[in-house]
């Protein structure tokens, strides 16, 4: 056993009361020190255009909160820029994607990605309504860079075969050693903060307040002492000591850990205690020099879980960093605030003084460089080696090395689609159960949306905080600056509930897309003379299902005329359930000799079967080249397909849109952090964690990696790969073929890991 490893084990025996803790501010004062008067003095009370620039631009948040019960709970929020909505200097709102109601005093702390600095902002819930949570500002200030230094948090992920599992000084205790006891033991807990640099600490004061601020550390930030006991080493910093404070009042605690690279989130909460025991600090020392404090942490639970907001943000992936000169220097914000503070503070630098210095010319350049070297030195004194605090901007500007930009074409800026946002212009009901959502570009220029009759979008919506996909056969005719979806009303279905109920004219969506190979004929502006157009098209679809069929409808009757032949044989409940009713009328009496409509209507006649497309499709004695379409439940499509089976109809010439909402039944998913390997051709490609509750496509994407994917809820097949190693599970249904399953292939999109798996994706 080293000496590090026997003191650690040594202070595990001594646990926990054996301990020195510190209990009045006296004692904390003594060893941090008083943080100088110009610490205080840059907050502020309200949000300056700075603040709310910082805002428009960050993608991600640190946030603590208690619920209606009191119990403290720390995660992140955001997912993109622009995520909190400031309704005035006072007051803010955003999506809070958790049970959790939150109540009273609550914290944040703003992160920009490469920017070592960070915007904490301090106040209490105003009003909850759903996920909305609307809060009043108290406070506003920069932090310091020091724990995002301290931790590398923009630094490159190191491959996962290269991580450590331990600090060099102070190992982590192993799964193993606490197996089975203590909430430490839950699967994934001990091995996430084994590498786990940066977190996000919450406490509460006495009076009120609430606080949460960054704690980074190099390799990892809070170190396990036993199966319910953690140590987080309180390094220098400014000295305002809010953390330490806040403990003597109230010794309630939570915090969110983060691993560089992945996309969950290690939440945690209990109770703390502060220490200067010095064998325990000891073993944290780096380069000879233990910090000042720790904190002991009575953990009472702990829970490794996927983060939306994580995974969305993209903070790792190439080009996350923020832009120079899109957001100000947040050190040079930091001296706005001082004047600000210095103007009605009494004994503080004088504010005119602070405002001329300012605004020299080059003087906020001349603030980073002195900052860069005041961190540069302080961290090296703490035993940090190699710092690079850099200009502390952003992209190509960064106070850190970033990735090259030739990433192999695997960085997420290759191979992940960007949503279009989009508009509603109009919602039109259509039947008492259906709404055509016409939907348009969210910006001044409206670019057309091209498309092949028939196929499919995922529109995306942020429901109760979270993105929620479905995907949805394009109504409209393709060529246009307006793109058409109608959407029936599903008893339990989250996303149609959300359409019908909450969806107004001027909200903002998101689509990706085209998807699906289910189409007749080029999209525009192609030429329709192409020979993929068949010259007559036999349509036969069941309620929703004629959403497809009204796209090829609409398309070939305008760019068509006079040459094709269109009959549609459409199943509806009622007569008031029919969809496009008035303009599938208008448009068979327009043309007579091209389109032909027939209806059945299941509470009059009966449902239709077999029979009855036979009958259907023999009247009509379509043409030896006409091709088939169908759209609707599984039985009517199997019977139209034995009905043309029977007919000598080739399979080639039949075609079928298989609906799915596998988004609605979630598969049960793993309860641990699993590995996937990512390979292509048999090569590897890269090895990424999937998290609790995450798919193999959003962890692939996440990472960067070039992951296969269209429509990303399971109906269009192309992020099919085939499943080497390990056990999946996927939400039922989706549009795998039962020999496709057979054969090992799984949809990323919809499938979540239950092992360690390995996928090909090369191998579709």
């Amino acid at each position: 056993m080293t000496c590090e490893n026997k003191a650690t084990s040594d202070v595990r025996e001594n646990l926990p009361s054996a301990l020195r803790r510190l209990t009045t501010a006296d004692e904390v004062e003594s060893t941090v020190g008083l943080p100088a008067s110009a610490v205080m003095l840059k907050q502020i009370s309200a949000l300056d255009e700075g603040c709310r620039t910082v805002l428009a631009r960050c993608p991600i948040a640190a946030f603590g909160y208690r619920d209606s019960e009191g119990t403290s709970r720390t995660t992140f929020i955001g997912g993109t820029p622009g995520f909190v909505r400031v309704h005035s200097p006072t007051r803010i709102s955003f999506s809070l994607p958790e049970p959790g109601d939150p109540h009273g005093p609550v914290s944040f702390f703003f992160l920009l990605p490469g920017v070592g600095e960070i915007l904490r902002v301090n106040g209490s819930v105003a009003a909850r309504k759903g996920a909305e949570t609307t809060v009043d500002i108290a406070e506003a200030y920069v932090h310091c860079a020091q724990a995002v230094l301290r931790s590398r948090l923009w630094q490159p992920p190191a491959p996962a075969e290269s991580v450590a599992p331990a600090s060099p000084v102070a190992p982590a205790a192993s799964a193993a050693e606490f197996a089975g006891d203590g909430p430490l033991s839950r699967p994934g807990v001990a091995e996430f903060l084994a590498a786990a640099p940066f977190l996000a600490l919450s406490t509460w004061d006495g009076s009120g307040g609430s606080d949460t601020s960054p704690r980074g550390d190099r390799q990892e930030v809070a170190r396990i002492l036993d199966g319910r006991t953690l140590v987080v080493p309180d390094r220098k910093g400014n000295k305002r000591a809010d953390t330490l404070h806040n403990l003597l009042a109230d010794d309630r605690l939570s915090f969110a850990a983060l691993v560089p690279g992945r996309t969950g989130v290690l939440h945690v909460r209990g109770r703390g205690a502060i220490t200067d025991d010095p064998a325990l600090l000891e073993t944290m020392a780096l380069r000879g020099m233990p910090p000042h404090l720790a904190l002991l942490i009575d953990v009472e639970h702990a829970e490794v879980t996927g983060s939306d907001a994580v995974a969305r943000s993209r903070l790792w992936t190439p080009g996350a960093h923020v832009d120079r000169g899109t957001v100000p220097d947040l050190m040079a914000l930091a001296g706005e605030h001082l004047a600000a503070g210095s103007a009605t503070a009494e004994g503080g630098p004088p504010a005119f003084l602070l405002k001329a210095v300012g605004a020299i010319p080059g003087m906020a350049r001349l603030l980073r460089l002195v900052m860069n070297r005041a961190y540069r030195s302080g961290l090296r004194k703490e035993g940090y080696e190699d710092v690079e605090p850099g200009a502390g901007g952003g992209r190509r500007r960064g106070f850190l090395r970033r990735l090259p930009a030739d990433d192999g074409g695997t960085g997420a800026g290759a191979t992940e689609r960007p949503l279009r946002e989009v508009r509603i212009a109009e919602l039109r009901r259509e039947t008492p159960s259906a709404v055509t959502l016409v939907l348009e570009d969210a910006g001044k220029d409206l670019e057309p949306f091209d498309f092949r009759p028939g196929q499919f979008f995922t529109l995306v919506a942020d429901i109760d905080g979270r993105p929620v996909r479905r995907a949805y056969s394009a109504s409209s005719a393709p060529g246009s600056a307006r793109l058409e979806v109608t959407v029936k009303h599903v008893e339990g279905g989250r996303f149609s509930t959300h359409v019908h109920r909450s969806l107004r004219a001027g909200d903002r969506l998101a689509v990706r897309g085209p998807s699906g190979s289910f189409h007749a004929g080029p999209q525009l502006p192609d030429a329709p003379d192409a020979p993929d157009a068949p010259d007559e098209i036999v349509l036969v679809a069941a309620g929703s299902g004629v959403t497809p069929m009204m796209s090829m409808i609409r398309s070939r009757l305008a760019v068509r005329p006079g040459r094709d032949r269109i009959a549609l044989l459409y199943s509806s409940r009622s007569a008031e359930e029919i969809i496009f009713a008035d303009e599938l009328t208008r448009l068979a009496k327009d043309n007579p000799d091209r389109l032909t409509v027939t209806h059945v209507l299941t509470s009059l006649d009966g449902r239709l079967d077999a029979d009855g497309v036979r009958r259907w499709v023999t009247g009509l004695s379509p043409a030896p080249g006409a091709h088939y379409y169908t759209c609707g439940p599984g039985p009517l499509m199997d019977a139209v397909q034995g009905v043309l089976t029977g007919l000598g109809v080739p399979d080639e010439r039949v075609h079928q849109e298989h609906y799915t909402s596998g988004a609605d039944t979630q598969a049960v998913a793993a309860t641990a952090p699993q590995e996937m390997t990512v390979e292509e051709d048999g090569r590897p490609v890269g090895t990424v964690v999937v998290e609790p509750g995450q798919t193999l496509l959003d962890a692939g994407l996440a990472a960067g990696l070039p992951m296969p994917y269209s429509c990303t809820v399971g109906n269009c097949g192309d992020c099919m790969v085939r499943l080497r190693g390990g056990e999946v599970t996927q939400n039922e249904p989706n549009c795998l073929t039962p020999q496709q399953k057979a054969d090992g292939y799984v949809l990323t999109c919809v499938g979540c890991p239950l092992s360690k798996v390995t996928l090909d994706i090369a191998d579709q």
